[in-house]
């Protein structure tokens, strides 16, 4: 364990910690008979116990994290003692990297590493423009002749179009975005499946293997040699480590592909997704963002970037992080015994008054304004932090980026209707039809938004 107290470190000598502030079971008791989500009993707890408090949700009490400092502490300065212990999704993702521990983890991290850094992201950038090129021309037609789109899908099919050109060097076709489809589909349901793991397999038995199948004909052309338009891919890379080392499987690397077919296009789809519904409500930020500066400007980049920014600080990738304490430890002065359970909670810390003022709107400029955020590293944290945060940080802000490049300067898009309610699972997502249609829209055009 790390005793260093460097500045800012809220390590202290385990067990010396004061007990921490809990809720009562009324509390607990009231939420669960309105059937609410579990984010309506966080926020109930942080509203009234702070950024550090337990409740009880069965025998042992789980702890809520959103303070930032505490946030810091259990994901960047103790990952060793705060652990993953079963992902959510190791149903679809098997012994991917999301999923992997111990050592495991840290080979199957090492090697992907490389590929999402900078330098690494290199060798994607085509992949991802040419991804948004063709949606930018779907876009095209769609407005030429009225169709209505669904934005969500649209988003999802241009995400996995992306993802899927860097993994195989190849672009989606509609057949693999037929059969890929499932992804998206088991994602969804895993909320609501059977505790019971076999009863749960049995349930999207179907999707697994459709998944299963295009992931096996896609190993099985990196494997052949067949290269893409592109050029090799990540899964390339997969393919070729299983000459050297035994523990890449066919198994291990159907996970992997999958681990990053998931959170190479889900989270960003959504979070896309997210940001349009979010201009519907506020044109005037799309506005602000395209007169920054010319087309292919840093400044109009930066704006750009500071809409995406926006919406993960309202509507995080990764909702909840939850943990599990292997050791006693002391946080921010409170006592956690080894066994405890604990939620971090990005939503929640993003939309903390405290911290960023006026929380619930939407106000993109917090991002290029000087002094306009919080600074702490704990206080935003859409991807996560420490070693454990999100490999996939840098394509899905890139992509992201590249696709509102080629299309916020050329259409706006009017809602038929837009959903009422937010579904919590994997990521937060809206719960309701997207579906809209596209108005040509100049650099400085205006219109009111829908709702």
């Amino acid at each position: 364990m790390d005793t260093a107290a460097g500045p800012g470190s809220l390590h202290q000598v385990p067990g010396t910690g004061r007990p921490l502030p809990e809720a009562g079971l009324g509390l607990v008791e009231r939420w669960r008979a309105t059937g609410g989500e579990l984010v309506e009993l966080l926020s109930q707890v942080r509203e009234r116990f702070g950024g550090i408090a337990a409740f009880r949700l069965g025998p042992a009490p789980t702890v809520l994290v959103t303070d930032p400092q505490a946030v810091q502490h259990v994901l960047a300065r103790q990952p060793e003692l705060y652990v993953k212990r079963s992902h959510r999704a190791r149903l679809l993702i098997g012994d991917g990297v999301l999923a992997a521990t111990g050592t495991a983890w840290k080979r199957q991290r090492r090697l992907l590493q490389s590929q999402f850094t900078g330098t690494g992201m290199r060798r994607y950038e085509q992949r991802i423009t040419e991804a948004a090129r063709t949606t930018a021309g779907r876009w095209a037609r769609y407005a030429r002749t009225g169709q209505t789109l669904d934005v969500g899908r649209e988003m999802r099919r241009f995400a996995l179009d992306a993802i899927w050109r860097s993994l195989t060097g190849h672009p989606l076709d509609d057949g693999t975005e037929r059969e890929l489809a499932a992804v998206a589909a088991v994602t969804a349901a895993l909320p609501t499946l059977p505790a019971d793991a076999t009863e749960a397999q049995g349930a999207v038995a179907t999707d697994l293997a459709r998944i299963d199948a295009a992931a096996r004909r896609a190993i099985d052309a990196a494997r052949s040699g067949a290269a893409g338009p592109h050029g090799p891919g990540l899964l390339h890379i997969l393919t070729e480590a299983a000459a050297e080392r035994p523990e890449y499987t066919d198994r291990l690397i159907r996970d992997e592909l999958v681990t990053l077919l998931v959170a190479g296009h889900e989270t960003t789809a959504t979070t896309l997704t997210w940001l349009y519904l979010l201009l519907d409500r506020h044109p005037a930020a799309r506005d602000e963002a395209l007169a920054a500066g010319a087309e292919g400007s840093a400044q109009r980049r930066q704006a750009i970037q500071a809409l995406v920014h926006e919406t993960l600080r309202l509507y995080p990738s990764a909702w909840i992080l939850p943990r599990h304490a292997t050791e006693d430890d002391t946080l921010a002065g409170y006592a956690i015994e080894a066994g405890t359970d604990v939620l971090v909670c990005p939503y929640l810390t993003h939309r903390d008054p405290e911290l960023w003022p006026d929380p619930e709107h939407f106000a993109p400029r917090r991002f290029i304004t000087p002094d306009g955020r919080p600074t702490h590293p704990g206080a935003y944290f859409p991807f996560g932090i420490g070693p454990r945060a999100c490999l996939g940080l840098q394509f899905a802000l890139r992509e992201s980026t590249v696709l509102l490049e080629h299309l916020l300067p050329v259409h706006t898009l009017a809602f038929s209707s837009t959903p009422t309610k937010t579904a919590y699972g994997l990521t937060v997502r809206p719960d309701g039809p997207t579906t809209a249609t596209l108005l040509a829209a100049g650099p400085d055009s205006r219109r009111g938004g829908v709702g």
